[in-house]
């Protein structure tokens, strides 16, 4: 009877059966060694390492530095250069095939993956998001004497490797407006399109607001990271909007190529003069889409006065 009873009880553990399995270094992927290598890891004897490839080379360059710290076979596997140079070529995709060789060739020795650490480049998977904040005075009432409010609104922008952007300016929050950000201008949500371009850590871009009076917006931005390699941070530099005549106005899709040269003072519509504008130049900061439910920027006003990008 004790016997049946203690059968019963018995907690399973199929997991202790793999408790000292020790995982082998092994060759990377498109080893020539002829070296024979047994992997004693239950995964590794079912997975092909060709099989191991097409996944990761499915993978972000963000996910790989993930997978990379999870055994010494997948970290080995994920130094092959032709994930880093797929990478790399995606990222600086307007500059061309030939020119990212001679780049990688030139000034990284060769390496597509300390290209892809140290060279300037722009995140696409995720929104630059600028919090502004000021303080506006009220309408006395009643008891009420010299009231005030503050009053808090985002800048927005999602980047492409093909040299386009959208941008929106508005006082919802970023787990709102990320839903909208899907890939293309809307009037209705005032999500507008631009053109840019990425000199080593400087950003050149501009939009055009429609309407009577054409409106330009030109961005002078900074690149930078808060650890090497991150490029998550952009310092506003400028911001400025000036006026333009009807043929610039129908170039819509090239407004940056249209604009390229003008001094800040420039503008083609006297109706519209041109303002460089000292206020909202909080810088941006990247956030991912899988943070963008968790981030502290979706917090009220109530709870964050004041945000240090850092």
């Amino acid at each position: 009877m004790l016997k049946d009873t203690h059968k019963y009880l018995e907690t399973k553990r199929p997991w202790l059966s793999i408790y000292g399995t020790r995982i082998r270094p092994v060759h990377p992927v498109g080893s020539v060694s002829s070296k024979l290598v047994i992997d004693s890891s239950l995964l590794h004897r079912t997975l092909p390492d060709e099989l191991l490839f097409e996944v990761f080379i499915r993978m972000t360059p963000y996910t790989l530095g993930r997978a990379a710290c999870v055994c010494r076979k997948w970290r080995y596997a994920i130094l092959s250069p032709s994930l880093w140079r797929s990478a790399c070529l995606k990222a600086w995709q307007t500059t061309g095939l030939e020119e990212n060789e001679k780049i990688v060739s030139k000034i990284y020795g060769g390496s597509w993956r300390k290209m892809w650490l140290q060279r300037p480049r722009l995140c696409f998977d995720g929104l630059f998001v600028s919090r502004n904040t000021y303080i506006r005075a009220g309408v006395v009432e009643w008891k009420i004497v010299n009231p005030v409010h503050l009053v808090c609104y985002f800048r927005y922008i999602r980047f492409y490797p093909n040299g386009k952007f959208l941008y929106k300016n508005s006082s919802l929050k970023l787990r709102e407006v990320a839903k909208l950000m899907d890939g293309r201008p809307s009037k209705i949500e005032s999500i507008f399109g631009g053109r840019y371009t990425l000199a080593n850590e400087q950003v050149q871009a501009a939009i055009l607001y429609p309407g009577l009076r054409p409106t330009v917006l030109r961005f002078r931005l900074r690149l930078r990271g808060t650890i090497p390699g991150a490029n998550n941070r952009l310092d506003l530099l400028s911001l400025i909007t000036s006026g333009v005549n009807e043929i610039e106005a129908d170039r819509v899709e090239d407004v940056l190529a249209a604009t390229e040269g003008w001094q800040e003072d420039e503008t083609h519509n006297l109706d519209v003069p041109a303002v460089t504008h000292g206020r909202g130049l909080a810088p941006f900061v990247f956030v991912p889409w899988e943070e963008v439910e968790t981030s502290v920027l979706n917090l009220p006003v109530e709870t964050m006065d004041y945000y240090v990008p850092g």
